[in-house]
């Protein structure tokens, strides 16, 4: 699913409010996937898993530098995504248009990588 966000969480209501919020501010596709059955090797632009899914993927991640957790605050949990390679994390306390900035900030990752050496 090149070029697209996968939602790819347990709750549904969560992932079709998202998707919602996300439409508005995107070009990409925007698609809730059965977190049962996720590809380790999504090639999604952007791919929003939770805890249950993220502990569902065999290791290693393809690409855990496109991967968004909402998790919650647990210190085995977050050592978990840590180890996985997940750098992008928001709390599952958190307000979803918290969620929604950080899909987003992994989007523009993708799609302008970081410069490297001074100017």
């Amino acid at each position: 699913m090149k070029g697209a966000i996968c939602l790819a969480l347990t709750n549904p209501r969560t992932c079709e409010e998202l998707r919602r919020m996300l439409a508005g501010s995107t070009d990409l596709a925007i698609r809730c996937v059965d977190w049962t059955t996720l590809d380790p090797q999504n090639e999604a632009e952007v791919l929003v898993l939770d805890a249950t899914s993220l502990e569902g993927l065999k290791r290693p991640l393809a690409h855990p530098d496109r991967v968004v957790l909402i998790a919650r605050e647990e210190p085995g949990l977050l050592r978990s995504a840590w180890e996985a390679g997940v750098n992008s994390v928001v709390f599952d306390r958190d307000p979803l248009s918290t969620v929604v900035l950080a899909i987003l900030s992994a989007c523009l990752r993708q799609t302008r990588p970081r410069e490297t050496g001074a100017k």
